[in-house]
């Protein structure tokens, strides 16, 4: 048997009968099996190692272009979100591997300047724009020069169902679509904490009773909620649950539509409607690889492509190569 074989072998005997075998994996083309890794490991390394992977250090959480070293970014994001979501699936005998794909991949769609960057493709792109479906749309179409990633079925309907709609077919889905949530919302009150918009003592009393006056108390009462409630799907314990939903209110109130937290916004939504115009306008100053998708589909979904894949500063200075004049000089 071969090491990938063993660990197949093994995930058989000590899964939950409720968890998505790596031996079942099925890919839209066919790959030829590693003969060390899973096809979920193969698909977490392809994730890792790929370039939309790399540029999310680079882009908004909630605070844009803070100054300082401990905001979050989309990246930590998305390594604290692995990193809860992992707990929650070894608890569960979940399928690790397939638990920290989705979670990996989950956000690789995500526009420059956060939701103020989705926000504003939606408003002028024609065919819309969600971060869940651009995500996907990443990993099997953009990707490697256009040949994508080749991932599995079940982590493109993870990454397809972290958010809002459908649920994801597989338990190991619905627990990243969990933890991503207990993610954002402990990690964005931490840096809101952090840059003076709130204080420790500001989160209703209710919340704090429930689940604990700390950032790690939290996420601990939801991690072993979603634990000891979970069964043939995943759930936290009903007062967990109302405490979850309460700290979410909390946090778009004094938080998400914070006009201190969200002044700038306006600009970075101005900013990006105003390259998508001038790309749409002049399709010859695309790069290559967007001009081809340019013929290939159509030029708005060239240039949303190539808009939603800026990082923050890169946005930032191709703004400012075209729209910004150049002191003259000999």
């Amino acid at each position: 048997m071969t090491v990938r074989e063993e660990t197949e072998a093994l995930e058989r005997r000590i899964l939950s009968p409720l968890a998505r075998q790596s031996a079942d994996a099925k890919r839209e083309a066919p790959l030829e099996p590693c003969p060390i890794r899973t096809a979920f490991a193969r698909d977490r390394d392809r994730i890792l190692h790929c370039k939309a992977f790399r540029r999310l250090k680079h882009k908004t959480q909630v605070f844009l272009s803070p100054e300082g070293d401990h905001y979050r970014t989309r990246l930590t994001h998305t390594l604290e979100v692995s990193q809860i979501a992992r707990t929650v699936a070894r608890a569960l005998r979940l399928n690790e591997d397939l638990t920290e794909a989705i979670a990996l991949g989950h956000d690789l769609g995500h526009t420059p300047y956060g939701h103020a960057g989705e926000a504003a493709l939606n408003e002028c792109c024609p065919h819309g724009y969600r971060h869940a479906a651009q995500s996907v749309r990443v990993v099997r179409v953009l990707e490697r020069d256009g040949a994508g990633l080749n991932l599995t079925l079940d982590v493109l309907d993870g990454i397809a169902c972290h958010t809002a709609g459908q649920d994801a077919a597989t338990l190991e889905g619905r627990v990243v679509r969990y933890c991503d949530k207990v993610a954002y919302l402990n990690h964005d009150f931490d840096d809101a904490v952090r840059a003076g918009l709130i204080g420790e003592g500001d989160i209703p009393w209710e919340i704090k009773y429930t689940v604990g006056r700390s950032k790690s108390q939290r996420i601990e009462s939801f991690v072993s909620s979603l634990i000891t409630a979970s069964s043939d799907d995943i759930r936290m314990a009903p007062d967990v649950q109302r405490a979850f939903e309460a700290l979410r209110a909390f946090m778009f109130e004094a938080v998400y539509r914070n006009p201190m937290a969200k002044g700038e916004e306006g600009k970075a939504k101005a900013m990006l409607q105003g390259l998508y115009r001038y790309f749409v306008a002049h399709p010859d100053k695309l790069p290559d690889e967007y001009r081809s998708i340019a013929d290939a589909e159509d030029i708005d979904r060239a240039v949303c492509d190539y808009i939603s894949g800026m990082s923050d500063r890169y946005a930032v200075n191709v703004y400012d190569s075209l729209f910004v004049p150049r002191s003259w000089g000999l």
